[in-house]
């Protein structure tokens, strides 16, 4: 069952999206060769309870972290350890935060140091086809035309699209109807209605679509081997168009990137 949201819990959600998002923007300063995942979830957690905020992940499902650091192969799920980050990795944080009783959850692959073309590349294509799926979650498309969107997208590059895992609704619980896979036929499953909220989030490899759950229990990775790349948005439906509630302009600033990709997805212009 779809959970609608008032315009006023869309903004208490924007708020719990935006605490993520600055989150992410802390981490991007830190993220360097040498640094752990364990390190990093540290300065996460600490960072989000300072928000008057308490971690989205930590305890949920019996997640023992803040953060789920997926590197390089790691699809998501990827459990913070002690391994330093080394040139040429990349990773892919999550994180979600829990305020006002409403969740934000969303995610970004960082490079650390230089990175080959090729896996650039996956980010770059990983990171379009986001929005190209959340342009068509607007009123009375479907959950397909999203799907379809990010699937073709992907595949036109050689990609493969991860089936198992998908996006998801969001709001009171960080997993809410409807599911939001990242493949689809136009025109099928459910439609989308004024003030459905959703967290959309490509995972895409670099070879095979196919993955594998490591004997921690949590941590996926590709069948081949090979990189995978994961973001995500926490995006709302307003006035029949998707209005995008969380940012990357935090992480954008620290890492010196200047874009305007998602300043078609904003009613007002985003204040930092």
């Amino acid at each position: 069952m779809i959970v609608v949201k008032t315009r006023e819990e869309i903004e208490l959600m924007r708020e719990s999206a935006l605490i993520v998002s600055k989150t992410l923007g802390m981490l991007a300063k830190e993220i360097k060769p040498g640094v752990t995942t364990k390190q990093l979830d540290k300065l996460a957690e600490d960072f989000i309870r300072a928000q008057d905020a308490l971690p989205g992940f930590l305890g949920l499902y019996d997640c023992p972290s803040t953060l789920l650091c997926s590197v390089n192969e790691a699809v998501v799920h990827g459990l913070p350890t002690n391994i330093p980050l080394k040139e040429g990795d990349i990773v892919s944080i999550d994180c979600g935060a829990l305020k006002n009783g409403f969740y934000g959850d969303h995610a970004y692959t960082f490079e650390i140091g230089e990175v080959a073309p090729e896996t650039k590349k996956l980010i770059q294509v990983t990171k379009e086809s986001l929005y190209a799926g959340i342009r068509e979650f607007k009123i009375n498309n479907r959950v397909g035309d999203v799907g379809y969107a990010i699937q073709k997208y992907c595949e036109d590059h050689g990609y493969g699209v991860v089936r198992e895992l998908v996006g998801h609704g969001l709001g009171r619980k960080m997993h809410e109807d409807p599911e939001m896979p990242n493949y689809g036929k136009r025109g099928k499953g459910k439609k989308f209605i004024e003030g459905m909220v959703v967290a959309i989030e490509p995972m895409i490899n670099m070879g095979t679509h196919r993955v594998k759950q490591l004997k921690d229990g949590w941590t996926i990775v590709t069948l081949d081997g090979k990189p995978s790349v994961h973001f995500e948005h926490d995006v709302a439906i307003i006035d029949g168009n998707p209005e995008i509630l969380s940012t990357f302009a935090y992480v954008h600033d620290a890492l010196g990137i200047i874009s305007n990709e998602e300043e078609e997805f904003r009613q007002k212009a985003l204040v930092l």
